[in-house]
């Protein structure tokens, strides 16, 4: 089983065991994102889902707090989000962290199902009580720097605003019996700057609160591993 520990602002630390891990995925408040992001995709030979917004259901081992990613081929890449974890019964122990989605761009012409599951979600150390930020949600950034030869690149920016807030998932998993302790929800993302190359060897994620000053970060290494011998 997957553990993952974070440090809270009142410093205590919380660890949760993963039993469920899910993607959501188009989860943008702006149809005009969400169709910007589906014609992103569409670039890289992705089809358009039947459903919006959708919910990937991936193994839950791929929930992880590392600082390197090893990779099979060169295009793959991560995608800033947010992450609601479920800690506990009370609505206290609701959790939003920093998250990235690694994907694999090439099996995702396949299935956007089948290319998460090649990779890992990997979240912060730190997390925010969802109580604490809910009435300022909408106001929390999000952004994302790839490491690139002419080093990090700003290729995510954005705010909470832009998808659908961990209070829609909250009760969208209470609807589908999901809402438990060890369920781990990935946000979805933001746009990715098309002038930037995505295919990096490292990305980082900052969740930040405007009000506080505060900020949540995850950064990590992609490790493009030896050829296969076959």
């Amino acid at each position: 089983m997957t553990h993952l520990t974070f440090d809270l602002p009142d410093h205590e630390q919380v660890t949760v065991t993963v039993d469920t891990l899910l993607n959501a995925g188009y989860a943008g408040r702006s149809q005009a994102d969400v169709a910007a992001h589906v014609a992103e995709l569409a670039e890289l030979g992705v089809p358009a889902p039947t459903r919006i917004p959708c919910i990937y259901p991936i193994a839950p081992y791929l929930a992880t707090q590392v600082d390197e990613v090893p990779v099979q081929h060169r295009r793959t890449s991560g995608e800033a989000e947010w992450a609601l974890v479920v800690a506990g019964e009370d609505p206290r122990d609701l959790l939003v962290t920093a998250a990235c989605d690694h994907t694999d761009r090439h099996l995702e012409q396949h299935g956007v199902a089948w290319s998460k599951q090649a990779a890992p979600d990997v979240l912060a150390r730190q997390a925010w009580r969802l109580v604490d930020v809910a009435d300022r949600i909408d106001d929390l950034t999000l952004s994302a720097e790839v490491t690139t030869v002419a080093g990090p690149q700003l290729i995510q920016q954005g705010t909470l605003a832009e998808l659908l807030t961990p209070m829609y998932w909250a009760e969208e998993l209470r609807t589908r019996g999901l809402l438990n302790p060890g369920t781990v929800l990935m946000s979805g993302t933001i746009p990715m700057r098309g002038d930037v190359d995505q295919f990096g060897t490292g990305w980082s994620v900052t969740l930040g609160d405007p009000h506080t000053g505060r900020s949540i970060s995850l950064s990590y290494s992609v490790r493009l591993m030896p050829p296969p011998v076959d």
